[in-house]
């Protein structure tokens, strides 16, 4: 069964390497009434949202376009569709700082069916004279994936430090789990604590954006404020104690570290190689139909040794907000309104986003018929129903692209033993500085 679905898992891989956008076939219909070309940020996805513009234009005639940017690509992807005779008319930007550079494409969507079905001004983008540019369509949540069964296991062993996954609610008691795991790991029958943090593009995003988000949260709560010119680097060391549990307490040796994928660390969760996998709720569909039943997929905080932080929930938040280019043809502009509002308010739309997709959405008309089945969801939504405070993500105001990957580079080096410590907080707080200043100038 292992070797099955290694193989599988070895086929996402190559897939994934492979998936590079093509200039758009669009999409067959009567386009009198304009058509939709959706750039979608998400691979995960990309079959899904192709059935569904498959089936609006089946019941419309309306042509619907998805191209799926591969992982890592989305704005080099966007720029260079942008710049073509047929244009995305839908695109995503990933908050505040994404939206700068795309805000002059950006139609004012006050007057759509989507923004009067948005729950919340909370989910949406406005500029200074209250036109709505972006609309989040999904609201997710990352954390500490686990295997329920595995740690069970564990929590059985002679000399475990826990008796229950319930007593880990900080990251003293979170790191002696981690490292008594990897010292019984024999006796586990697993490879690691953790699943290997690669940090090859379609991985590292998980440390230099979504990690790194944690002494940020963390800084602006002290702080009292909701992004900043200059980040002080307050809770650093703290991020550098989670982070040396991911490279010592792994599946794999730190020097592999820059080949790993993001595809070695859904195998390695999936296969029940590792106990923990820092991730978040759109990863089921890489996990899932494995050795991990859903019933035994968890989430655990990220714990960073702060005080209070037995009260911290889940990082919830969105990155996805669509925006409508009004630069396109008007009867494109009209058409891709209209794709957006079947897709929230049909059956067909509000199944395959809450069903197929997964998706947590903003909009009232996703009832209780429309809850997302994904086991991650579940577990979330109990963090919330228990009152514990979600952890915002922050990291849609980190200045740019660039000051993600110096952090990326810098950490990576120091997991490979090659640089040191000081040379994250240099290209975190530094780095941040002269990100910032680049980006704001004039």
């Amino acid at each position: 069964m292992r070797m099955k679905k290694a193989t599988a898992f070895g086929l996402a891989a190559l897939m994934a390497a492979t998936m590079i956008p093509a200039v758009p076939a669009m999409a067959k219909g009567d386009d009198s009434e304009g058509s939709v070309y959706y750039l979608n940020f998400k691979p995960e996805q990309a079959d899904q949202w192709s059935d569904l513009a498959k089936k609006y234009t089946d019941e419309t005639g309306v042509p619907v376009t998805v191209v799926t940017a591969a992982s890592g690509t989305y704005e080099s992807t966007l720029k260079s569709e942008m710049a073509k005779d047929e244009v995305p008319t839908l695109f995503q930007v990933n908050g505040p700082v994404g939206l700068a550079s795309w805000k002059d494409y950006c139609y004012d969507l006050k007057d759509s069916d989507v923004y009067k079905n948005v729950e919340s001004d909370d989910f949406v983008l406005k500029d200074d004279s209250g036109a709505v540019d972006g609309i989040a369509y999904v609201i997710e949540t990352y954390g500490l994936i686990y295997n329920k069964a595995l740690l069970k296991k564990y929590c059985e062993m002679d000399g475990a430090v826990i008796k229950s996954a319930d007593e880990i609610n900080n990251f003293e008691t979170l790191k002696k789990v981690a490292d008594d795991i990897q010292a019984k790991k024999d006796d586990l029958g697993v490879d690691g604590a953790f699943t290997s943090a690669g940090f090859d593009s379609s991985s590292d995003w998980r440390f230099k954006t979504h990690l790194a988000n944690l002494p940020i949260y963390y800084e602006y709560k002290e702080d009292g404020i909701t992004s900043t010119d200059a980040i002080k680097g307050t809770y650093l060391d703290n991020f550098k104690n989670l982070f040396d549990l991911y490279i010592t307490d792994s599946t794999c040796e730190p020097s592999l570290l820059s080949s790993k994928t993001i595809d070695d660390a859904n195998a390695e969760f999936g296969l029940g190689e590792a106990v923990f996998y820092q991730n978040g709720t759109w990863a089921y569909d890489n996990i899932k139909d494995n050795e991990v039943a859903d019933e035994d997929m968890g989430m655990l905080p990220i714990y960073i040794g702060v005080d209070g932080e037995e009260d911290q929930g889940l990082c919830t938040g969105s990155e996805n907000y669509w925006c409508v280019n009004k630069k396109a043809d008007e009867k494109d502009i009209q058409a891709t309104l209209d794709f957006l509002s079947w897709v929230i308010t049909s059956d067909e739309g509000r199944e395959s986003i809450s069903q197929e997709m997964g998706f947590t959405t903003p909009f009232k008309t996703f009832d209780e018929n429309y809850e997302s089945t994904n086991p991650l969801v579940k577990a979330a939504n109990e963090y919330v129903k228990a009152g514990k405070t979600p952890v915002s993500w922050n990291f849609t105001t980190m200045p740019s692209e660039e000051w993600k990957n110096q952090v990326g580079s810098a950490m990576l080096e120091y997991a490979q033993g090659t640089g040191e410590w000081d040379a994250v907080k240099t290209a975190f707080v530094d780095g941040w500085a002269k990100e910032y200043k680049a980006a704001n100038e004039g």
